[in-house]
């Protein structure tokens, strides 16, 4: 067999030379002039072993640089957000020095059981980057959900931003709580919106200002939200006589509302609430934010000015946002919250109703799920559950 320069016959087929057989400066007897040396097998010319040796270092450098992208590839920051499960609290807790939720001012009674709220860990987005990897291995896990960041935080929000925003969310949603849980509980209370603010093309431009307090719309005393909206969606896009104080004073203005493009009509004023309640309401709870408690935070509040136990001992778990209203409100991560109730050892789970198409083929086993669109209704099947009766009727989230 002939072979070529910088080729390693192959070993099998390797010519054999009997001994001493050579001529020359060592080509075999008779071999033409300009032949490649032929060796018994296994054996390597000193050319032959270093251009070998440089072969299995380019191969063992290529390998390492592949290998070195691989990595590098797999750490690349990705826009993408990981939700996972987060622990549970439960509002009715007092012990320790900061319960959850303490009143002064109102008598309290002891309430056993437990109304658990829930929480989502957020990993990625202003929380730190996660890697192609990371949300890779959390696709793979069907306890984790994985959004496009955008979804979550709009772009460009540093974590600092996210933190602010949270800890307004949490703070708000403690107020509606406490409204909220008053006007379940007939406790009257005073309430007034107050203009935090213009949206962009504002119909209400050059007439409100911020600070302004909304005091009547056509006439009618403005005691809640729901006033303003009801009246704006009876006119239909007709103009309102709105009356606000300002500085002391009581201001009219004409204004003529704007359709938000899904057939409701809107002012285009951001609004806050400003409380006077008859009594101090607190709830301490740290490294957790957002709106999503609200709803549990309200029937803590019921169960511990109140006798009696709301539950009956048992342990019940949920989420949603509420407002003063007592509207419940969907949230995100309602997959992840319903595991870490179970997991926490509720049996008994208050969803929003907005969310059921998340809820419904995902409900942990031994959790039974309700669904509830204000306060009363989850006060109403908290009762139930408590008292021992048939739960069964309770209304649930169904696949369409």
């Amino acid at each position: 067999m002939t072979t070529t320069r910088g080729e390693h016959p192959n070993e099998d087929h390797a010519p054999e030379l009997d001994a001493g057989a050579t001529s020359g400066a060592g080509a075999p007897a008779g071999a033409p002039a300009g032949a490649p040396e032929r060796v018994p097998a296994g054996q390597y010319t000193p050319r032959e072993s270093r251009q070998g040796d440089r072969r299995v270092s380019v191969m063992m450098l290529a390998g390492m640089l592949a290998l070195g992208l691989g990595i590098a590839a797999g750490t690349i920051p990705v826009p993408y957000v990981v939700e996972k499960a987060g622990p549970t609290f439960n509002t009715l807790d007092r012990t320790g020095e900061n319960p959850v939720i303490s009143v002064r001012g109102h008598e309290t009674y002891p309430a056993k059981g437990n109304l658990d709220l829930t929480t989502v860990y957020v990993e990625g987005g202003p929380n730190g980057p996660l890697s192609i990897l990371g949300v890779f291995g959390a696709w793979l896990d069907r306890s984790k959900s994985v959004y496009p960041q955008e979804l979550i935080y709009p772009t460009g929000t540093t974590r600092e931003q996210a933190e602010e925003q949270s800890s307004v969310a949490m703070t708000t949603s403690q107020e509606n709580a406490v409204a909220s849980a008053l006007r379940e509980l007939d406790i009257p209370f005073g309430q007034q919106l107050q203009a935090a603010g213009l949206t962009d093309g504002s119909p209400s431009t050059g007439k409100i200002e911020n600070g302004d307090i909304f005091e009547t719309i056509n006439g009618k005393p403005i005691t809640s939200l729901a006033v303003v909206q009801e009246e704006l969606a009876a006119g239909k896009g007709a103009p309102v006589t709105l009356v606000v104080q300002r500085a002391g004073e009581s201001v009219s203005q004409t204004i003529t509302p704007m359709d938000n493009g899904a057939g409701r009509y809107i002012l285009g004023v951001m609004l806050k609430y400003l409380f006077d309640f008859p009594f101090d309401v607190t709830i301490s709870l740290d490294k957790v934010g957002g709106p999503s408690a609200g709803l549990m935070f309200s029937l803590g509040i019921i169960d511990t000015v109140t006798p009696g136990d709301l539950t009956g001992g048992k342990h019940v778990a949920g989420t949603g946002t509420i407002n003063p209203d007592g509207i419940v409100g969907p949230i995100g991560g309602i997959q992840q919250k319903m595991q870490g109730a179970r997991a926490g050892g509720a049996t008994l789970f208050l969803a929003p109703a907005e969310n059921c198409d998340e809820v419904a083929g995902h409900i942990p086993e031994g959790l039974q799920v309700v669904k509830v669109e204000n306060l009363a209704q989850a006060r109403s099947a908290v009762e139930l559950a408590g008292s021992g009766q048939d739960t069964a009727g309770l209304p649930v989230c169904t696949t369409n």
